[in-house]
Formats: structure tokens, sequence, C-alpha cells
């Protein structure tokens, strides 16, 4: 059978145990690697889609500031009728493109008719029409809120990107610490569970021998203190384990459905290869020059370059209002030679605020939030960096110390067996054996969590390195 083919059948005999409610025991145990159970939460995952919509939030916001640049269509009608008598009826009707550096294109028809019309609005018959253009020389040309509103979302989209990245990086990062977690317990579950079978033989031996006087009864009296501290260790082992596959359950989903992992389901120590395969850390041989793509530091970039450009904005506040506006005049829309400059229509507006007090504080505030996020750029660069150097100590330690337990553990073992022959042949304690075996149990146990903490070590790497893949759609 396929890995995929037994992945399928894994998740079916996962999902009948939730909708159901019970499942048949399995004879044979089965597996769950790693890079399973990461495919998995990359695929179904509730946060992996919410990842996706915190960059569809940056799209929408995007899509909106571009719509301040659509043409637009504006018709006004007002009609007055009193006692038969028409008081004025006024139509009109306006197209505008707006443009680039606050630059907007205007088209009109204007059809005035009345008794009291006000003269200004006198037309000729079969309406007027315009074509022209307004802009501002000073404030609104180089940068106004409409072309503002458009960079910045340019800048948050890039900034939900990077959002998206840390949001897909923490789960893969928490999913695979739960996991180790849950092979440790497992391990750790094993490994009371053999020395549970050794104190039971002990114990069994010894009774006999105190039954045919050869031991004392104090011997089985403390050999069966040794068992009921074994039992009691496995079951406590026991539990951390079932909690610790509850933890990772939490993170497999499959069509909307939590699932709960069967405790026949065993996980599997991954090889470093593997893991960094699944990880995507492979190839990765200078960590410090990954900083430069690292999800923060983009996100804050984004959020500086869209400070930039209020900045900018606020500071051609500071600068007078000058708008003008020039429109060609002419009774025939579609004779372009009788738009001239002899008929037109024109207007200008100034204005200047004398102190400026406002703007002035805008501008201040601007500069304000813009120094507060480069220096948060700085902290976070320097976080950065510390936290890849401690953690890439952290692994070369950790490989120099399982190295070490592993050979601890040889030596434990050796004074273990040759105190458990000593014993059965009468020229060694219940005692000394039992302290021995303490010795090994307390080694393995600790190899088991540095098994662990070396894992989680390259998780770690993996987190603080900000990586990241595409999120997989289902």
């Amino acid at each position: 059978m396929t890995t995929f083919n037994h992945s399928i059948l894994f998740l079916l005999l996962l999902s009948i145990t939730v909708t159901f409610g019970q499942s048949e025991s399995l004879e044979l145990k089965q597996e769950l690697s790693l890079e399973e159970y990461l495919g998995y939460v990359k695929l179904h995952h509730p946060l992996m889609k919410q990842a996706n919509l915190t960059l569809n939030v940056g799209e929408a916001s995007l899509l909106k500031a571009r719509g301040g640049f659509d043409p637009k269509i504006e018709v006004d009608y007002d009609r007055k009728k009193f006692k038969n008598t028409e008081y004025f009826d006024q139509l009109n009707a306006t197209f505008k493109i707006p443009t680039w550096y606050g630059i907007e294109f205007k088209a009109n028809f204007e059809e005035n008719t009345g008794a009291f019309l006000n003269p200004n609005l006198t037309v000729p018959d079969g309406g007027l029409y315009s074509a022209g253009v307004s802009f501002s020389l000073a404030q609104g040309f180089l940068i106004n809120e409409r072309m503002a509103a458009l960079k910045e979302a340019r800048f948050f989209r890039e900034q939900t990107k990077a959002d998206r990245d840390l949001i897909v990086n923490n789960l893969i990062f928490e999913a695979s610490i739960a996991y180790f977690e849950w092979l440790e317990a497992t391990n750790e579950q094993g490994i009371y569970t053999e020395f549970l079978k050794n104190a039971s033989t002990r114990f069994n031996a010894v009774e006999r021998s105190a039954a045919v006087g050869e031991k004392a009864m104090i011997d089985v009296t403390e050999a069966r203190i040794v068992l009921k501290n074994r039992q009691l260790n496995l079951e406590e082992a026991s539990l951390k384990r079932r909690k610790a596959t509850l933890k990772v359950s939490n993170y497999l989903w499959l069509n909307n459905v939590p699932l709960e992992i069967q405790d026949n389901v065993l996980p599997v120590r991954p090889e470093k290869q593997n893991l960094e395969m699944a990880l995507v850390l492979e190839g990765i041989t200078d960590t410090n020059a990954m900083l430069e793509s690292h999800p923060k530091l983009l996100s804050i970039a984004a959020k500086i370059g869209g400070l930039s450009i209020n900045r900018a904005l606020k500071q051609n506040k500071l600068l007078p209002k000058l708008a003008l506006q020039y429109n060609f005049l002419s009774p025939e829309f579609d004779q372009i030679n009788t738009f001239n400059t002899a008929n037109y229509k024109a207007f200008v507006n100034f204005s200047f605020p004398v102190l400026l007090r406002k703007e002035r504080g805008d501008l201040k505030l601007a500069n304000l939030k813009l120094q507060e996020a480069n220096f948060e750029r700085t902290a976070i660069t320097l976080n950065l960096k510390n936290k890849i150097n401690a953690v890439n100590t952290e692994i070369l330690s950790l490989e120099v110390q399982t190295k070490l337990i592993n050979e601890i553990i040889e030596d434990y073992k050796t004074l273990v067996n040759a105190e458990d022959r000593k014993f059965f042949l009468g020229e060694s304690s219940l005692f000394l054996i039992n302290a021995r075996e303490q010795k090994l149990i307390d080694t393995q146990l600790k190899e088991n969590a540095l098994i662990a903490k070396q894992l989680s070590a390259i998780a770690s790497l993996y987190n603080v390195l900000g990586l990241s893949e595409p999120i997989i759609k289902n």
C-alpha cells in the first residue's frame, strides 16, 4: 500500500470514529509520520483558510483604492412647477475621468429652461456641451488623498502577504511542537512499559525464592514497592501521552470536521534530513542571510512604506490650495471645431490657512509614527539575529549532548546487565540492582527529552527564520 493510500485509510478510520463515536480496534499498529501529519495540517486546518482570507483583505483594500480612479457619471435634475407655471427645469449630466497627479477630465451637458431661471444658467435651445480639465497646481498635485490611498493599499497588500506567511509559519511550528511532545510522551510510555516488565519478572523471582526460604520476606516487600512504582510511572506516562495525543488532534481536520487520533496510532521519529525537508530548511547554509526576506521584516517594511506615503500627504497639506478649471463650450458636441477658446468657462480657487496649526500637527504626528516604526524595525532585526544565533547554538549543543547521553546509556546498560546476573547468582542485593536500573531509567528519559528538544530546536529554527510554503488549496 502506498503512503498516500495508507494516509487516506488512516483518515477514513479517524472520520468513521468521529461520525459514529466508536471504531473497532486494529490488531496492527498504525503510524502517522511527521510528513503526513504536516500535509494534513497544510491542506485542511482552518487557520490555513484564515491565512488566505488575510491575503484577500489586502487585495480587497487595493481594489477599493483603485476605485478612486474609476470614471464617474453624475446626473442632476431639478424642476419646480407651481400653479401651472414652470419656475425652472434644470438638467446637468457630467462624465468625469480622474487621473494621476490630481488631474481630472470632464465632459458635461446642460439643459435649463423656466420662467424664473437664474440668468447665469441660460443655455441655447437644445442644451450646452462642455469639455475641460480641472487640476491643482500646489496642494494635491504631486500627491493627494486618492493617490495616497492607492499607494498605501499596495503597501498594505504586501503587508498582508507577510502576515499570511507568519500565520502559516506559526501554525506549522506549533503543530510540529505538538507532534514532538506526542513522540516524547509515546517513547516515555514505552520506556516505563519495558522496565515494568523487568520489575514484574524480578518480583516473581524474588517471591518464588522467598517461598522456598532463599530470600527474606523484606526482599519481597522491596520488589513489590519497585513494581508498584513502575506501575505508577507507567500510568502517569500513559496519561501524559493521551493528553499529548489530544493536543496533536487539534491540528487534524478533514472537510471542516476535527479528527481524533486513536490510541493505536503511533508517531514516528523523523530523520533530520526528512525533518528539514518537511520544514523547508533543506539547503539553507547561511541563516542570517534569510533575514532580508523574513515576513516580520517585510511586514514592518510595508508598514513603514505606508507611513511614508501618509507623511508625504501631510507634508503636501502645508502648501496652499490652488485649483484651476477650464471648460470649452459648444452647443454641438458632434463638431469638434466648435470647441475653441472663444467660448469657455473658467474657475480659479485659492485658499491658505495662515497659521497651519492643524497641518503642522498632522505632519508631526506622521513623523512620530514613522520614527516609531523605524525603531520597531531595528529592534525586530536585532531580536531575530540573536534568536537565530541562539537556536543554531542550541542545535549544535543538543547534538553533542545526545551523543554523550547515548554513550552513558550504553555504560548504564552494561552495569545493569552485570548487576542483574550477579543478583540471580546471589552475589548482589535487590537494592543495588534497583538503584542501577533507576539510573538507567533516568538516563533514558533524559535521552528521550533531548531527542524531543533537538527536533523542537530544528522547528524553532524554521519558526525564527519565518519560512513558509505556498498554501495548499483543496
